[in-house]
């Protein structure tokens, strides 16, 4: 009845000890490395807690920040297979942040599945082989007829068994084992299924506390006034009216802001509109109009000599070219307009700070707060709340160092800082603007032997120079340029790939029309390529990349009628160590608009823990990503935002979500990332098949200037 064939060291057990009233407490730091975009390239680590009670009850506690990407109950899952528990009768509870027990306590760059694998599992294995340990010494027989399933260890010869809750004291006292095994896939009973979200019940009912919803005795409410500019800094500011509202207790000016503090939300915001502050421009207040003439001033450069990548030689291959295709591509900022705004709760004594809040970096907030506040790391306690969304706006710690501030200049009192929609869009962080140029060479063969790609962007300049079709041409090029702003960006939902994946795969589409190839047979002639006669680094596999585009084009029917008025567009693109290909299909109706009506899914993310949950992130992925490259826009005139709430910053709405048909690759390697690439491949997806359908190649977003639209 042996299940395990994967043999794990254990590198560093941090502890085993009975549970006060008896139990089990085992915790873990596995150290398993891993490098992630969205923590500026740190090495950061995981690790986790199992509790099982006396009564059999297990507890098994989430470490990660919870934003919507399902961790809370991914992870668990993969400690419940390994320790042979049902689920039902598992317990889940966030952890807070705890760097003396848990390592990568960060959510961001889709890597926490990614990185948990291999630790998660093995905590659940080492518990599982000490509660057979225990049971064998008590029957007085080997370890190898003992089973574990349901909580209980089996004796597989008479079929007896001990419920988990009946062996944990006597587990406890046993030395952990450094040598463990793991399940193998065939054995997996509850990897791979579907499971409900752990927070589901108390979502929809309406009972999850957020982070906007903590409340402690004694408690204030504060919101911020800003600089209604980028590159202004305030002169002066009557607050009298202000001090003098209803609810208003005090009114602090700070860090060139003016925090309003009182009883409600409603009070402080109401407050806020009475202070007369007077603002000043400090240089020359900057706009999108003009950001739009010095990227395109950018783009017409040559390529350089000192390029981010450089295989060949790029100018003369497109000089001798027997066909050359140019195109240019732009996207604006975007904001991230996470559904809970921005907010935190602090709590600020002399000797000590208490934190809580959503955020998705709270390791590194912890040492910008105890730097802001002068106290050692070991004082300040930070508990993650479940997020109301993150997109990469809850990497910056900006909003929870206001709240430590405000408490501490406040005198010390328990304070809840909670930023209006207003001031959530209008406040930065974003999005970069970028623009990029692309120019290929194709030989008579009709084969792609030149590319070049110039990136150019404000505030950072995304070029992915590993990615595809890197390494399936000779001569290939990227060059980068930054245009340094006051304008705050950040990371934002896929980083780097969210915009570049619609650009690459839009020209890509344009090689393969100009060249009259089929768009699917190109890319599977580059990756062939890539594979044969490998030019330079590449990210990616081509081999699993091309099962992937086989079987979307497979499940979508590429290449056959579905009649005159549908027409299909296809995308591929690899991040975050996952393969992801789409087709968007469209109708045009008979006044000639166009309506997106499905887009079709195929992923190779390795193991599926949570099929659930990994439908729902590649289902928001693939809207988000049709949603902000149809609609959403953040301009700025004279450094101010225009866009102020969503009256006029457009999001994608319900009835426009296209249907989503997903599939997945079975092929048993290690799980990879998932929060984040189902979205790139989405915009050029869409523009693909509009392409397809009306010839006309849509460079620019949001696509709903075009006027192609219903």
């Amino acid at each position: 009845m042996k299940k395990s064939v994967k043999t794990l060291n254990r590198r560093d057990f941090i502890r085993v000890t009975a549970l006060a009233g008896g139990g089990l407490v085992l915790g873990f730091n596995a150290l398993l490395s891993c490098s992630t975009q969205a923590d500026e390239g740190k090495v950061i680590n995981l690790n986790a807690f199992i509790k099982i009670d006396t009564d059999g009850q297990v507890i098994i506690m989430n470490p990660n920040p919870e934003i919507g990407q399902g961790v809370k109950t991914s992870l668990p899952m993969l400690v419940a297979e390994e320790l042979d528990v049902d689920w039902t009768d598992v317990k889940v509870e966030q952890a807070g942040l705890d760097t003396q027990q848990y390592t990568r306590q960060i959510a961001g760059g889709s890597g926490s599945i990614r990185e948990s694998w291999d630790s998660f599992r093995l905590a659940g294995a080492t518990a599982r082989a000490m509660l057979i340990r225990a049971a064998a010494a008590k029957w007085a027989v080997s370890e190898e007829v003992c089973g574990t399933e349901k909580g209980a260890v089996i004796n597989t010869q008479n079929g007896k068994h001990i419920p988990y809750g009946e062996l944990v004291v006597s587990a406890a006292s046993l030395e952990v084992p450094t040598d463990v095994t793991v399940k193998s896939p065939e054995s997996f009973k509850l990897i791979g299924k579907r499971v409900a979200n752990i927070d589901n019940q108390a979502i929809v009912t309406g009972q999850h506390k957020y982070g906007i919803d903590t409340k402690r005795e004694g408690m204030h409410y504060a919101t911020i006034i800003r600089a209604p500019a980028f590159g202004q800094v305030l002169q002066s500011m009557d607050d009298r009216d202000t001090k003098n509202a209803d609810g208003i207790t005090q009114v602090i000016q700070f860090d060139n802001k003016i925090a309003i503090i009182g009883r409600s939300t409603w009070e402080v915001f109401q407050a806020a509109k009475k202070v007369k502050a007077e603002w000043k421009d400090e240089g020359v207040l900057e706009d999108t109009t003009g950001y739009q003439e010095k990227l395109k001033l950018a783009l017409s450069k040559s390529p350089t000599a000192d390029a981010k990548r450089k295989d060949g030689n790029v100018k003369q291959a497109l000089s001798g070219a027997s066909q050359l295709v140019e195109l240019s591509f732009d996207a604006p900022f975007l904001a991230h307009n996470t559904m809970e705004p921005m907010n935190f709760f602090a709590h600020v004594q002399q000797d000590r700070a208490e934190l809580h809040g959503p955020i998705q970096t709270p390791e590194r907030t912890r040492t910008r707060i105890a730097a802001l506040l002068g106290l050692p790391e070991e004082k300040i306690s930070i508990m993650m709340t479940r997020m109301g969304g993150g997109f990469g706006r809850r990497l910056m710690s900006d909003f929870v160092e206001e709240a430590a501030l405000v408490s501490k200049l406040a005198g010390g009192i328990p304070v809840n800082v909670i930023w209006s929609r207003e001031s959530d869009i209008t406040g930065g962080f974003y999005r970069p603007m970028y623009s990029y140029r692309y120019r290929a060479g194709v030989d008579g063969q009709r084969k792609l032997v030149a590319w070049h790609h110039r990136s150019v962007g404000v505030g950072a300049a995304a070029a992915s120079a590993d990615s595809f079709p890197a390494g399936a041409v000779p001569h290939f090029q990227v060059d980068t340029e930054v245009y340094e702003t006051p304008i705050p960006t950040a990371p934002w939902r896929a980083p780097t790939h969210n915009f570049i994946a619609f650009s690459e795969q839009s020209f890509i589409d344009e090689i393969a029309h100009k060249t009259k190839q089929d768009p699917v047979a190109f890319r599977l002639e580059l990756l062939e390529q890539a594979k044969a006669n490998p030019v330079g680094k590449v990210s990616y596999n081509p081999d699993r990349f091309a099962i992937v585009i086989k079987k979307a084009a497979e499940v979508s029917g590429w290449g056959k009628s579905k009649g005159d008025s549908v027409f299909q567009g296809f995308a591929a693109h690899f991040s975050f160590e996952t393969y992801v290909a789409e087709v968007a299909e469209l109708v045009k109706q008979e006044d000639g608009k166009l309506k997106l009506k499905k887009i079709y899914c195929v992923a190779d993310c390795g193991t599926v823990v949570n099929l659930s949950g990994a439908e729902t992130q590649l289902e928001g992925g693939i809207i988000d990503g049709i949603g902000h490259a149809m609609y959403a826009e953040l301009t700025l005139t004279k450094g101010k935002a225009d866009q102020t709430n969503f009256n006029n910053y457009r999001m994608i709405r319900m009835s426009e979500a296209p249907e989503v048909e997903i599939h997945f690759i079975q092929n048993g390697e290690k799980p990879t990332g998932l929060g984040e690439p189902g979205l790139p491949p989405a915009a050029p997806a869409l523009a693909n098949a509009v392409y397809a359908a009306t010839g006309i190649r849509l460079t620019s977003q949001p696509f709903i200037k075009s006027g192609l639209f219903a």
